[in-house]
């Protein structure tokens, strides 16, 4: 499908995607394996293949239908799905990364993959029987639940990384302790046993409430996202991101930023949508003259920011207004300005490096046309229908998502039919077309059906360790002993228990996929800031915000490390030019944690909306200035970049006094700088002037290697 025009020549996203500036081809599929646990499978092909294709497409229609029409047990729902899980989860992925053999699973992985099996079958089929037991549960159940955790936790180091299983490990032994040490002389089994009953067989551990949403809702916004994404929308994107922004000075980047806050908040992805758009945009970044680190930055802290994009917001929105309880509306509306404030951190950012670096724009002539968006905003259809039925409220959430997904599946017909026929041979009759079309649309259905189940073996993963988290905290009562210790620290002061919930979210949330990030970050951080005073809607945004952006924050930073591999840049430097990118998203969350109005809440009026609009977007702007320290053509003094920081964040604190100090701090610097400009105006052009600047930036990037 033609993207982009130039001197009367179409460039496709093919293309795009083949070479980079430097001539070597990009080879997405490979940063994806080695960044992206999700993308690191087994090699299945001829007949195998296609058996393992049918066990997905039959696994996916599985949780629909049981999601739509079952009433049965809750506790034997979860556990048979949790039984197919770790079937195809070990027969997705392997032991190691590398060493794949084609069409080849070791037999220890065919022992783990039966066991687990037997394990959580075992108590699907004798569900009612087990749980009348209670803590009376024989030797042969504990041994199935030790089996149980063990592989599903091996299959999350496969799947989600190591992290999250230090965490785990770290909380059952607590746990596993906590009994020994608090009972009368408890023996060793007897405690065993009260843990594995308390994880294993009650909806307090694995079968918890995160695995319960990631079956109920998660499930069926995975499918609807992989059935969205192959009807054409990212390209849609991409091409509607260079329209807006493309010809603007250094328009590559400013095309990234909004083509990947538009494809990541369907993603539900950050490491995903950074490789899937930045094989096309970080080149364009490249070739129009940002330095490597640089590109990879922008790609991944935009990417990652597409998870907190409404109205989707990678899914988690939908599950925000179930965990809350509100309407998902009233979520989407409230995720607006905080994301409007991330994304012109990014935005701001780009400008002033683009004029330190003197960049032009992308020729207009090389842009998409608007004949080709106007033909292809039907596109978008799905998406807008989902909104309106959720918001609606007409229809249950499941629901929803099913008549979505046949939204979707019938616009990718309509979308394979219109490119058939624009491609068709000469002398085609419609007859022809139609038959290529709907064998297209065929293989396309099996394909999303297949990718759909695919994508929720880690996310269901990380939700049923979230439940042993969450297990562990509650069994124990670690979740008061830890809101005590961090009320007791902070005392008087708010921000040290902000601080210390940002650290925990940090943590928690490396490596794990948006959805489960938010089950996570909703059973056992949100809690904490409850605590401490915070509004609930507040708290749970605030937690959210710092989970997802582990995907770029040091030293942990997948979704900056897979844009290096693609910009051919050093890991770290781009990880920290990522963290100084979404800057904002360090911010902003203080900010609605601190004056809830910035998420709508309290007794809030137009004027006092745009009001801490205005005074945060200059704020980020200063910090901005300070961080990329040039400005008008000019360098910034290194003891004016600190009171940039200091004005630009004073700015940020609630209260009229803080926002006129900033804001004077940041005018008088800024006027300062404008007339250094113009003085210098004609001594030297704007790269000759960078180029002190780039030396910095370099020496901070070795600093930080």
């Amino acid at each position: 499908m033609a993207l982009f025009k130039k001197k009367g020549k179409t460039k496709t996203e093919a293309e795009l995607l083949a070479a980079s500036p430097d001539g070597a081809e990009i080879d997405a599929e490979e940063v994806m394996r080695k960044y992206d646990r999700e993308s690191n499978t087994r090699i299945w092909e001829g007949v195998p293949k296609i058996a393992f294709t049918v066990i997905l497409v039959a696994f996916s229609v599985y949780c629909m239908a049981m999601t739509l029409l079952s009433v049965e047990q809750a506790e034997a729902r979860l556990a048979r799905f949790l039984a197919f899980i770790v079937v195809i989860g070990y027969l997705m992925f392997p032991a190691r990364k590398t060493g794949h053999k084609v069409n080849h699973i070791p037999w220890y992985d065919l022992v783990l993959m039966l066991a687990g099996f037997g394990a959580f079958m075992y108590f699907a089929l004798n569900c009612t029987d087990i749980l009348l037991m209670g803590a009376r549960i024989q030797p042969l159940h504990v041994a199935l639940g030790v089996v149980g955790i063990l592989v599903l936790a091996e299959l999350c180091r496969r799947c989600v990384g190591i992290p999250i299983i230090v965490v785990v490990a770290c909380l059952v032994a607590y746990a596993f302790y906590w009994q020994l040490t608090t009972g009368n002389n408890v023996a060793v089994y007897d405690a065993l046993r009260k843990i594995v009953q308390k994880l294993f067989y009650t909806t307090s551990g694995v079968i918890g409430t995160p695995i319960n949403v990631c079956y109920t809702y998660i499930v069926l916004f995975i499918i609807f996202g992989a059935f969205l994404e192959r009807t054409g929308i990212a390209n849609f994107f991409i091409a509607l991101a260079n329209r807006i922004a493309g010809w603007s000075s250094g328009g590559a980047a400013k095309v990234a930023v909004i083509a990947s806050a538009l494809c990541g908040m369907v993603s539900g992805s950050s490491v995903g949508n950074t490789v899937t758009t930045g094989s096309v945009t970080i080149p364009m970044m490249k070739k129009t003259g940002y330095r490597p680190p640089f590109a990879g930055a922008v790609e991944a802290a935009s990417s990652t920011g597409g998870q907190i994009m409404p109205p989707i917001m990678g899914a988690a929105a939908f599950l925000m207004a179930e965990y809350i309880g509100i309407p998902y509306l009233e979520v989407a509306v409230m995720a607006i300005i905080p994301a409007f404030l991330y994304f012109a951190g990014i935005f701001i950012s780009v400008h002033l490096e683009a004029k330190k670096l003197g960049l032009k724009g992308i020729p207009r002539h090389e842009l998409p046309t608007f004949k080709y968006l106007l033909q292809n905003c039907y596109l978008i259809i799905p998406l807008v229908l989902l909104v309106w039925l959720v918001a609606s409220g007409a229809r249950t959430m499941a629901v929803s998502a099913a008549i979505s997904i046949a939204g979707a599946f019938v616009i990718g017909f309509i979308n394979f039919l219109l490119t058939n026929w624009r491609e068709r041979a000469e002398g085609a009759s419609f007859g022809s077309v139609f038959g290529e079309t709907c064998k297209m649309a065929l293989f396309t259905t099996i394909d999303a059906f297949a990718a759909g189940a695919k994508n929720v073996i880690s996310v269901a993963v990380a939700c049923a360790m979230a439940g042993l988290i969450a297990g562990c905290i509650t069994v124990t009562g670690l979740a008061s002993t830890i809101i005590n210790v961090i009320v007791m620290a902070a005392g008087d002061f708010l921000i040290i228990g902000l601080v210390f919930t940002m650290l925990c979210c940090i943590v928690l949330g490396m490596g794990v996929p948006t959805t489960a990030n938010y089950c996570i970050m909703a059973s056992t951080c949100a809690p904490i800031l409850m605590a401490l005073g915070i509004n609930p809607i507040c708290a749970h945004f605030f937690v959210f915000y710092f989970g997802i952006v582990a995907d770029i924050t040091p030293p942990v930073a997948l979704a900056a490390y897979a844009a290096a591999a693609i910009a051919k840049a050093k890991p770290m430097a781009t990880a920290v030019n990522a963290s100084k990118l979404a800057i904002a998203a360090f911010i902003v969350p203080y900010i609605f944690a601190m004056n809830p109005s910035l998420l709508l809440q309290g007794d809030v009026t137009t004027a006092t909306v745009a009001l801490n609009m205005t005074t945060a977007l200059v704020g980020l702007f200063g910090v901005a200035v300070a961080l990329n320290g040039f400005l008008f053509k000019s360098k910034v003094n290194p003891v004016l970049r600190v009171a940039l920081v200091a004005g630009g964040l004073s700015m940020m604190i609630p209260g009229s006094l803080s926002d006129v100090v900033g804001f004077a701090v940041v005018f008088a610097i800024c006027l300062f700088q404008w007339l250094l400009g113009r003085r210098a105006k004609g001594d030297a052009t704007p790269v000759e002037a960078a180029v002190p600047a780039l030396e910095d930036d370099a020496n901070d990037m070795e600093a930080a290697r």
